[in-house]
């Protein structure tokens, strides 16, 4: 759990692929937003329930947001809108990959505003046509990057050894994330443990060079 100034951050890890399902909650209003229902429903349910804890008013799910639309990140996905009732929001590219109607098609720099927090939505085209990643932007800290499975401790998310997928890729990663964030940004990734920008500058040329 990560306690902000504004905002309380949770997380669980599911599935055998150890998805990160995260989920923010604003400490003055109960609003909130899920990043990726992977999977594991009663995890999911587990992980709201704890948050009831981290505002004074009623919480309650807004929106579930999908990075991308690959199968491990959308398992949980209908049976979590069947009980919260919450709207749903994914990329445009993404859209008709995803079992489960999208009720906010995201293009990039679009900003969601919710009642204490706002997230913006950053395209990062390559590991699907349609992954978004998702910045809250800390007044009191660091920004927090969710950045589902564009971008990972060491790399570039897959983009199946297609030169033009990573090209792409790689391309935004730079342009839309390390040339206008700074380095202590927390980059919270769609599988396994955090990182910074700063932790990862330096390895760029280094990614291009390789190609993944």
């Amino acid at each position: 759990m990560i306690e902000l100034d504004q905002l309380t951050i949770r997380s669980v890890s599911v599935s055998e692929m150890n998805n990160n399902v995260y989920l923010l909650t604003s400490k003055t209003s109960g609003a909130q937003v899920l990043i990726d229902a992977a999977d594991d429903l009663p995890a999911i349910q587990k992980l709201l329930d704890d948050a009831q804890s981290d505002s004074p008013e009623f919480t309650h799910l807004d929106l579930v947001a999908t990075t991308h639309s690959h199968w491990d990140h959308v398992r949980a996905l209908g049976d979590l809108i069947t009980l919260t009732g919450a709207r749903t929001a994914a990329g445009e590219a993404d859209v008709a990959a995803i079992n489960v109607p999208t009720d906010v098609v995201l293009n990039h720099g679009d900003i969601g505003s919710f009642d204490g927090f706002d997230l913006e939505v950053i395209a990062l085209r390559g590991h699907t046509p349609g992954s978004m990643a998702f910045l809250y932007r800390d007044p009191q800290g660091p920004a927090h990057l969710f950045s589902g499975d564009s971008l990972f401790p060491g790399g570039v998310g897959n983009t199946d050894k297609d030169p033009a997928r990573f090209r792409s890729l790689y391309q935004d990663v730079v342009d839309r994330v390390f040339t206008v964030l700074p380095d202590d940004t927390m980059v919270h990734p769609g599988h396994g443990a955090p990182t910074t920008l700063g932790a990862e500058r330096p390895h760029l040329e280094e990614w291009k060079s390789r190609g993944w």
